[in-house]
């Protein structure tokens, strides 16, 4: 195994190099349908139990645990496996309720209509995750029409604005809302089309009727809601109990070597499941257990990639490993 620097492209040396091939992307970083190859199922965990309640029952679920544990995966996976569209609303610490809904440009059409450019009220105004969530996806099957939720990943909702999480859990339970712009332009309740905030006519979006300026949610159709924290934060009582509740644990060595397996499907099978893999994962868990470290799933992916990629043993070279790679979160 490696532990040279002939691996090196930047070398620090200040002479130019030429030609300079860069490697490509780790297999988790290829784009969104990526996003669900990692998750495995934590059968000790309840995970699937928790899951299929919240698909009966239409409540959201609160899915808490530290960084890496495949909090987000799951959502993916959800939305992979029963042919759902998945639309993420990724929260900061200035996000509202109405981003979530949706959002008008009002100063972009002020411009256009002292430039004498005529407006058309759909061209600024676009539904937000949550609100376009409330839509469900139409599907032709056997001939007829059916219509499917769609999976939400409200991605760390611990960083939200205190008032957030109760402002959410109202509009949940009414299932509708109004948009006024959108109420005042459509006088004749004939409906107006707008497009998704994530997906315009731009990108390909498909736009979607809205009559009277409100969006109900069919209850049928409620979203398959997953809301992700990393613990930075309480929620309220009221909010709390209108979720199901999933604690996200740091997988055991078996799940972790299935996580492996499957993230690296383009290496040999006895690469995957080689001695040196293995010592890696030990190292990952054994600071983890003695040292008391916070590491996430991806940092141990980090470590096999440059095992496959470069047969760097990093269980071999604590500079690189222990200091590097498996650096504590906290």
């Amino acid at each position: 195994m490696k532990n040279s620097k002939d691996w090196f492209i930047f070398k620090g040396n200040g002479k130019e190099t030429e030609n300079v091939e860069f490697p490509k992307a780790p297999p988790w970083r290829q784009g969104k349908e990526s996003e669900d190859s990692s998750y495995i199922p934590d059968v000790d965990n309840n995970e699937l139990e928790v899951v299929n309640a919240s698909i009966y029952l239409k409540r959201p679920i609160l899915v808490t645990g530290n960084p890496g544990t495949g909090k987000s995966s799951l959502a993916y996976a959800i939305a992979k496996e029963l042919g759902l569209e998945v639309v993420k609303w990724e929260i900061t610490t200035k996000s509202t309720l109405k981003d979530g809904l949706y959002s008008y440009d009002a100063i972009a059409r002020l411009q256009d209509v002292s430039l004498g450019t005529k407006t058309n009220i759909s061209d600024y105004l676009f539904l937000g995750a949550l609100g376009y969530a409330f839509i469900p996806t139409e599907k032709e099957l056997e001939g007829k029409i059916i219509t499917l939720p769609k999976v939400l990943l409200i991605d760390e909702i611990d960083k939200s604005d205190i008032d957030l999480p109760n402002d959410l859990l109202h509009i949940l339970e009414e299932m509708e809302f109004v948009i006024p712009e959108l109420e005042r332009a459509d006088k004749e309740g004939k409906g107006i089309e707008i497009y998704p905030s994530h997906k315009k006519k731009s990108q390909g979006g498909e736009p979607i009727e809205i009559e009277n300026g409100k969006v109900t949610c069919n209850p049928d159709n409620f979203p398959i809601i997953i809301m992700t924290s990393n613990d930075e934060r309480e929620f309220p009582p009221a909010f709390l109990r209108r979720c199901l509740r999933l604690n996200m644990k740091m997988p055991k060595k078996e799940r972790l070597l299935k996580i492996i397996e499957k993230k690296f499907t383009d290496i040999p099978l006895e690469k995957r499941n080689s001695i040196e893999v293995e010592n890696i994962v030990d190292k990952f868990l054994s600071l983890i257990k003695d040292e008391n470290a916070t590491l996430s799933t991806d940092q141990l992916l980090n470590a096999i990639h440059l095992l496959f990629e470069k047969e760097i043993d990093i269980s071999k070279d604590d500079s690189l490993g222990k200091n590097i790679l498996f650096k504590s979160l906290v």
